[in-house]
């Protein structure tokens, strides 16, 4: 493979470490203390499921984050910053990839009408699986200082 500047793992790296920036800016934007006192994000998905016209989704949001709101908030609010740390880091990388492509596609699901969050989602779950097939951990990592994942 020929690239320009640097070779195609340390691209990949670039990649791999740009989504994880921009994981964390998801976090850092966060008004947490809305999420976590006020609960408005998983107020705001349990409208946005509610008008959902897949049952699937309804009654899966119903069940699974309806009933713990708080813990949920947390689990949304830290994974991502869990996954941009990690993905930045290279640290647990694949583990990392895979959270955040889970993430996003539980986010595409539920917002799959709202055109505005689509693109996000679907450019950053690409990059996931890209760099999840692609190894993105081999170069500029903790995981490649630490032999894991080899």
């Amino acid at each position: 493979m020929r690239t320009i500047w640097l070779t195609g793992a340390e691209w990949l790296a670039v990649l791999r470490i740009g989504l994880g920036v921009w994981w964390l800016e998801s976090w850092r934007h966060k008004d947490r203390k809305g999420w976590f006192e006020r609960g408005t994000g998983i107020a705001w998905a349990a409208d946005v499921a509610a008008k959902h016209r897949w049952t699937a989704v309804r009654s899966g949001f119903d069940r699974i984050v309806a009933p713990r709101p708080k813990a949920m908030a947390y689990v949304v609010v830290y994974a991502e910053l869990a996954i941009g740390l990690g993905l930045i880091t290279g640290f647990l990388t694949p583990v990392a990839l895979i959270g955040g492509l889970i993430l996003n596609l539980l986010y595409l699901v539920l917002m799959i009408h709202d055109w505005a969050e689509q693109g996000q989602n679907a450019m950053m779950a690409l990059i996931s699986l890209v760099a999840l097939l692609a190894m993105s951990w081999q170069t500029w990592s903790l995981d490649s200082a630490l032999g894991l994942f080899l």
